[in-house]
């Protein structure tokens, strides 16, 4: 099975040793994501920006994802991002969980991890 390693340039890569996404046995795994910006909703939408660049350079889009979680600090933050997340998904959500915990950073309000299928290349 070939395995192929996504690096977006995040700073928390190197310094905890991951990759952003690994393709392997027809599926993309991404990474936990958090975002930039001083609101819950500007850090949802930053997340998902890294998350979608890493799905595309897989050569996937938002419609082959089929698991999400978001983890939040603050559960009540969340539904402000529903309609991020409504508009990204579109007719093709995918099964999600929210879980309320702490982050690696305070200034984080929002963290998103996706997992895809892989569709095939050629």
């Amino acid at each position: 099975m070939e395995i192929s390693r996504i690096h977006s340039g995040g700073a928390f890569e190197p310094k905890v040793g991951y990759c952003r996404a690994v393709v392997a046995g027809g599926w993309i795994h991404v990474a936990g994501t958090v975002g930039q910006g001083d609101t819950v909703t500007e850090q949802c939408q930053s997340a998902l920006d890294t998350i979608h660049a890493a799905l595309t350079e897989a050569g996937a889009d938002w419609k082959d994802v089929v698991r999400v979680t978001y983890m939040l600090p603050d559960r009540h933050e969340f539904e402000p991002c529903w309609p991020i997340l409504k508009d990204t998904f579109g007719a093709h959500p995918p099964a999600a969980t929210m879980i309320e915990c702490g982050l690696i950073d305070p200034k984080y309000r929002i963290e998103i991890e996706v997992t895809a299928f892989a569709p095939k290349q050629g």
